[in-house]
């Protein structure tokens, strides 16, 4: 709703893009989802438009819309303008503008469906977060991305019943580290994003480190294919959240230590974790 004498059809198209569940589109395309979505965000904000669920569902859309935007090229200062603009409309925007309620009523619909997804993928720009809601007794990924560190299988994310973030690592022909951390850039010293044509680590001087805990067996299911066991890693929470604040475009590193001071790397893509994270709110089916 980007002027108060827009046609429905625009504002119809708007619901539309809200409900979509992936975004590949061109850059301006994106823009104009993240717009969307980001002033339904904010209508809803003022006016209480939508149910908790629903609410939800369309914070995990903006922030996929947002990561969608930023791989279509967009700056951070641009996609961070595209939501003040969308909020600044919200408020300017009364909470009984017929239209409103009209595609208020339409994007509460058209979300009912995201409400009973179990599974959603995430596409990043070479990597993607899969997210699964559906509750189990054994241990199983919530959250997850699969990385390599030589011919090893790496699996970072959320496991069933668990809290914080995990690493589990089944080394080949290797003997087990003595340590694990997560590599990423130090945003208190470094605010801006390091980027590049791919998913790029921040310089080194630009770095910080989150140690593992505590380490442990890791079940054969939280491995692609389960074809064998290894170790599982226990990051603190917060280390979800601070990934989740870098640029969707950035890169992060799990590095493992050895006793000989050796260490063997995998990298993965922040991607987009927030709105994966916001999907999981949905709750357990």
């Amino acid at each position: 709703m980007r002027t108060s004498r827009q046609p429905r059809s625009r504002l119809w198209a708007a619901a539309v893009v809200a409900a979509m569940t992936a975004l590949t589109a061109a850059p301006a395309v994106a823009a104009d989802a993240h717009y969307d979505r980001a002033f339904m965000l904010a209508a809803d904000a003022r006016c209480g438009l939508f149910a908790p669920p629903v609410r939800v569902a369309l914070t995990a859309a903006t922030l996929q819309a947002r990561g969608a935007q930023l791989r279509g090229g967009a700056t951070a200062v641009q996609a961070a303008e595209t939501a003040r603009r969308a909020r600044a409309r919200a408020a300017a925007t009364r909470c009984d503008h017929p239209e409103l309620r009209m595609v208020a009523g339409r994007v509460d619909q058209a979300f009912a469906g995201w409400l009973g997804l179990r599974r959603m993928e995430f596409p990043g720009l070479s990597a993607a977060w899969s997210a699964d809601r559906a509750g189990f007794d054994a241990p199983r990924w919530r959250l997850s991305q699969t990385g390599l560190t030589g011919a090893s299988p790496v699996v970072v994310g959320r496991v069933w019943g668990e809290t914080g973030l995990t690493v589990a690592v089944s080394f080949v022909g290797k003997p087990r580290p003595t340590s694990a951390r997560i590599v990423m850039r130090d945003v208190g010293r470094f605010p801006n994003p390091w980027i590049g044509s791919r998913p790029t680590l921040a310089p080194e001087a630009q770095r910080r480190a989150v140690w593992a805990g505590e380490t442990a067996p890791a079940a054969k299911a939280l491995f692609p294919g389960g074809r064998r066991g290894g170790e599982a890693w226990a990051f603190p929470e917060r280390a979800v959240a601070e990934l989740a604040a870098l640029d969707p475009r950035e890169a992060f590193v799990v590095e493992f230590v050895f006793r000989d001071g050796s260490v063997a790397r995998a990298q993965f893509e922040v991607g987009d974790l927030a709105a994966a994270e916001a999907f999981l709110e949905l709750g357990t089916l």
